[in-house]
Order: C-alpha cells, then structure tokens, then sequence
C-alpha cells in the first residue's frame, strides 16, 4: 500500500481530489506562517540581533495556534473545513488529556 493511499484510509477520506486539496491545505498554512513571522517579531520587538534562543521562545509558542487556525482558515477555502474542523476538535482532547485537564 503507498502512503498516500495509506493517508486515504487512515483519514477515511475517499477521493484522490479532496486528498490533494488537504495536502495543499497543510502546505499553505506551513508557508503561510513564514510570512506571519516578521509581523509578529516586529510586534515583540525582535530584530536580526536578538539572540536565537529568544526568538525561538517567542516564535514556537505563537506558531503553533497560529497553524492551527491557518488549517482552518485554509481548510474552510477549498473545501476542506470539516476535515480540519475533526483534526482540530481531536487535538485540543490530546492536549487537555495531555496537560491534565478533565472533560
């Protein structure tokens, strides 16, 4: 079995054409975020001189959210919101069983 058609059956997802459009969904929200980052470093103050390690704490914790929502907004565009409104939904029960947070 190929991985693509290892994704369709592991994500129920019946046609090649909406499999493509989830891959292009998850491919502009990853390319999305880079231009999302000098806006968001210009907002924190950051400049090419401030060191790595601060950048990374200010960026890693702002991108991940922001990801998420790009899925969506991305995902709702082409006609892909109910995939990623599910994969949503699935990840905030991981994270609050994760963190410990009852439900």
């Amino acid at each position: 079995m190929s991985y693509l058609a290892h994704l369709k059956h592991k994500w129920n997802i019946k046609s090649n054409w909406d499999l493509f459009l989830i891959m292009v969904v998850f491919s502009l929200a990853g390319m999305f975020i880079l231009h999302e980052r000098k806006p968001i470093f210009h907002l924190f103050g950051i400049t090419k001189e401030t060191p790595f390690w601060i950048k990374t704490v200010v960026y890693l914790p702002i991108v991940f959210p922001l990801y998420q929502l790009n899925l969506l907004i991305f995902g709702f565009l082409l006609g892909q919101f109910d995939f990623f409104w599910a994969k949503e939904k699935q990840l905030v029960r991981f994270l609050a069983r994760r963190f410990g947070f009852k439900g």
